[in-house]
């Protein structure tokens, strides 16, 4: 038994221990042929013989699995031997990732619509006409049409120029009090300094019954809004037309890159065609031709619409759209 023990001792791998085992407890082991052995020897020794073998067998096993788990030790410990990483040769500095400037505006946008309960809502990114166009007081030839610089899939589909269907949607899903926010990527056929063919923009909409909703309401709220994203910038609102408000206003806001800290007056620069303002937004009473067309009665409420890219521009002052598109690491690692 002692020399099956110390040769169990000097197996130095899992295939050699198992082929021990199998050569000594095996079916046609050397121990169960022991075993076996039992039906011919006399009644009288078959107790003692039984016991003595079984003393063998028993430690033979522990023999066996403290060998087993001591191989396994050293298996585990070579293998993280072979994975171990030197962490001193990362610098996280220069290899950390982070948010895109247009999603980390979006983020900024959306969380701050989410805290005054407004959902956030999404749809298609094609489109048919009805709800791009003719649910948003757009008929057919409808000179306004031509202000969307539209990608036509055929004569009834588009991809969608604003995230507005997706208010229409909304609409057509849920019944009054709705509060709600639309981001997405929208399309249109214009690339230059300020424009590209795909941007982001997100849209929202606040619907109450009855008559209670106001222009005051939707002014205070971007007022409130604008001073979030943009600090202590001045804020005026100007006469618009959007055909699916009525009243519409554009916003503008204080030139954040001429702004003279000492006279809090703008001073005029290219980026604001010296006029000392930056048009930011649009928005209005929602028309009641839209409520029309999605079935709604005796409802009032206020929608408003802004680029993503727009924000992101100002809040992080890049001077060309296109750059936030050209995936530029000098750039974006600006950005950590």
């Amino acid at each position: 038994m002692q020399e099956w023990i110390d040769n169990i001792k000097k197996c130095d791998s899992l295939e050699d221990l198992e082929s021990l085992r199998i050569e000594i407890l095996g079916k046609k082991g050397v121990l169960t042929a022991q075993f076996a052995k039992m039906k011919t020897i006399p009644n009288e020794e078959k107790k003692l013989f039984a016991a003595n073998l079984n003393q063998q067998k028993t430690a033979i096993t522990a023999a066996l699995e403290d060998q087993k788990t001591l191989l396994l030790a050293k298996e585990l410990e070579k293998e993280l031997e072979s994975e171990k990483i030197d962490v001193t040769k990362f610098e996280p500095s220069k290899n950390n990732g982070a948010y895109h400037p247009v999603a980390s505006t979006l983020h900024q946008i959306t969380s701050y619509f989410q805290n005054l309960n407004f959902s956030v809502e999404d749809g298609p990114l094609v489109e048919d006409d009805f709800h791009n166009f003719e649910a948003l007081n757009l008929p057919a030839y409808h000179p306004a049409r031509d202000m969307q610089d539209t990608f036509y899939c055929n004569d009834k589909m588009v991809l969608r120029t604003h995230t507005s269907p997706v208010q229409i949607r909304t609409m057509m899903k849920h019944k009054p009090p709705i509060r709600m926010v639309a981001p997405g990527a929208v399309f249109r056929k214009d690339f230059d300094i300020t424009h590209t063919p795909m941007f982001h923009q997100i849209e929202g909409l606040v619907v109450e019954n009855g008559d209670v909703v106001s222009f005051a309401n939707l002014k205070f709220v971007m007022e409130e809004f604008l001073h979030h994203m943009f600090g202590d910038v001045n804020i005026r609102f100007r006469p618009s037309f959007f055909p699916f408000t009525e009243p519409s206003a554009e916003v503008d806001i204080s030139c954040i890159f001429c702004k003279d800290e000492k006279t809090n007056k703008n001073k005029g620069c290219r980026v604001c065609s010296h006029t000392g303002w930056l048009e930011v937004l649009g928005c209005g009473i929602v028309d009641q031709n839209v409520f029309e067309a999605v079935g709604y009665e005796n409802v009032s409420g206020y929608a408003f619409g802004l680029g993503i890219e727009r924000f992101a521009m100002l809040i992080h002052k890049i001077g060309d759209l296109r750059s936030l598109f050209e995936s530029d690491i000098r750039l974006l690692g600006q950005f950590r």
